[in-house]
Parts: structure tokens; sequence; C-alpha cells
């Protein structure tokens, strides 16, 4: 079972759209909320460049949003992913 991560924030629409959509998968997920943790914001933005949430892990793979996790998973590239890591 491959190690999903994702930080989000509370109220995010766009992190459960995601999470739902990794669920359907099969898959959990663990959730890094920061919108009260400033160290996890810090990270998440070292790590990926990016400051918006949902920003999606892999296993070491990142993903990116939202929409980057649906453009995989409508080419099919998903689910290959989520079996490998």
């Amino acid at each position: 079972m491959p190690v999903i991560r994702m930080y989000s924030t509370q109220l995010c629409p766009y992190c459960i759209r995601a999470e739902r959509l990794l669920n359907q998968k099969g898959v959990a997920v663990n959730k890094i909320l920061v919108d009260n943790n400033p160290e996890e914001l810090t990270k998440m933005i070292q790590l990926t460049g990016r400051r918006t949430v949902p920003q999606i892990f892999i296993g070491e793979h990142h993903v990116g949003g939202f929409d980057d996790l649906v453009e995989l998973d409508l080419e099919g590239d998903l689910e290959p992913l989520l079996q490998t890591s």
C-alpha cells in the first residue's frame, strides 16, 4: 500500500476532492494540515516550490495539486503510480 501525503487545509474544497479520488482508488491519505502549522507550510513550500494546497506526494513522487492528480488519472498514469510506490 503506497504512502500518500497530502498537504492540506481544513476547508479546502480541492483537498477534499483529491482525498475522495484517492480513497476511491483504495488508498488512505495522510493529511498534513498547514493552515495552523507554519513549520509544515514552510516545509511544503521548500519541497514543492508552491504555496497552494493540496500538494500531493505518492511515496516520494510529487504529483502536484488536484488538477495534476486528475490529469494523471485521466491519462491512465495514476493507478500504475499507486501500485509501484
